[in-house]
């Protein structure tokens, strides 16, 4: 296992590694009781029908519900094919990098099928005492490293095949203290997925709270002036607040980068904002020669042209000065709109659905929704000094969720540690 483990007094020296001398090393076929591939079933994003979990719902060591697809109503199936509690999901078809991808089911939904990527373990019982056991076993450091030399195929279609698999060598303690281990590491699970839950729940309550901040639903102890509204076509305004169109607050900047200059390349996030084209991408995807990209400053907007139905609008606020492409759209506004809580504006579902509508509304018939068009769109706009405390709200509950993203960070990795050591 670990090399701190090295000479230790009770370790033994084993393929594996070090090991505690009272384990012993099994190949994955000498443990295993029964594996069995799933069924080819039609599917579709339909609402109705039985789940069935593919390659995409497998996680390492989780099961993910955030895409589900169903087979139709209508079409029989056969009951070994539904999961059970326990069962060990191994994908045996992905890319290089997620082939073999191990995760449990842990009854996250009532009834589910799963399909013909991936392969259903179980074990057994007299050398396996929890299959949660076996999920951290073959999510160890040691067993992914012997599963990316099993990978045969390409970069982008790869397999890991069953007589591959069954030679996989792990080392295997006795029962008692599989399940001390299993106690242990579902622990951490257990609050790390508590942490999860509450930052989902931090967020959402601030995207609610955004919405009626910047609506003027909800109004701050002392701004609250009056409770009539004025209706428009999105939403709804207070009296005492202004509507105008981008173009009376913001001004469009085409500056180019005619010298060269060796500014970084930002992309625009939709959740993120602006990055670095390289980190965002993966890779370097932009043209040697920069000297038609534009230029952004510090405080300034940006879109690409051809995606801000997604919501991909940024406000560069970790450079001085950098370069986006030819296709984005860059915009500075006036004095009278504090740049974050224009953004705050910006990110919410509502303003994604104008975009997508002016978007469609567009003379551009190549998708595109230009400055011509976004500067016709109404935005509400209460006093500066509301804007201000607007955006100090939303500044403390982003705070308050990055403390808690730092905590889930911190717990992640020192799981990842007991995880490698188990």
């Amino acid at each position: 296992m670990s090399k701190r483990n090295e000479n230790r007094p009770g370790y033994k020296k084993t393929k594996a590694g070090w090991i505690p001398a009272d384990w012993e090393i099994v190949r994955l076929g000498e443990i295993l009781l029964e594996k069995r591939l799933g069924a080819n079933y039609p599917n579709s994003e339909s609402e109705e029908g039985l789940p069935l979990i593919k390659m995409g719902n497998v996680g390492r060591g989780k099961i993910k519900l955030d895409k589900i697809e169903r087979i139709p109503s209508s079409l029989d199936y056969q009951n070994v094919f539904l999961l059970q509690k326990g069962d060990i999901l191994f994908n045996t078809r992905n890319t290089l990098d997620l082939v073999g991808k191990v995760a449990i089911w842990d009854n996250e939904l009532p009834s589910a099928l799963y399909n013909s990527n991936l392969l259903k373990l179980k074990f057994k019982e007299s050398k396996i005492g929890s299959p949660f056991f076996a999920n951290y076993l073959l999510n160890s450091k040691a067993s992914l490293q012997q599963l990316r030399e099993m990978a045969i195929g390409t970069t982008s279609v790869a397999a890991i095949y069953d007589r591959d698999l069954m030679r996989l060598k792990a080392p295997l303690p006795n029962i008692p203290e599989q399940n001390k281990i299993a106690d242990i590491l579902s622990t951490w699970d257990e609050a790390i997925d508590q942490m999860r839950k509450n930052i989902d729940t931090k967020n959402r309550l601030k995207k609610a709270l955004t919405k009626q901040l910047i609506t003027g639903r909800r109004r701050l102890p002392d701004f609250e002036k009056t409770k009539s509204q004025r209706f428009y076509r999105f939403f709804d305004l207070p009296e005492d607040w202004k509507r105008p169109q981008m173009k009376e607050i913001a001004q469009e900047c085409s500056e180019r980068n005619r010298r060269r200059d060796d500014f970084p390349v930002l992309a625009c996030s939709k959740h993120l904002g602006f990055i670095e084209s390289s980190e965002y991408f993966g890779k370097r995807v932009f043209s040697e020669d920069t000297s038609n990209y534009k230029v952004i400053r510090y405080g300034c907007f940006g879109f690409p042209s051809n995606h801000i139905e997604e919501g991909s609008i940024g406000l560069l606020l970790r450079h001085d000065i950098g370069l986006v492409s030819p296709i984005y759209t860059v915009f500075r506004c006036d004095d009278s709109v504090i740049p974050k809580y224009l953004y705050a504006v910006f990110k919410t579902d509502t303003f994604r659905h104008i975009f997508r509508v002016s978007t469609n509304a567009s003379v551009d018939r190549r998708g595109s929704l230009r400055w011509r068009e976004f500067s016709l769109i109404y935005v509400p706009k209460p006093s500066k000094e509301e804007q201000r405390a607007i955006v100090d709200i939303l500044q403390a509950a982003d705070e308050e969720i990055n403390q808690l993203e730092t905590k889930l960070n911190a717990l992640e990795k020192q799981n990842a540690g007991l995880c490698r050591n188990c």
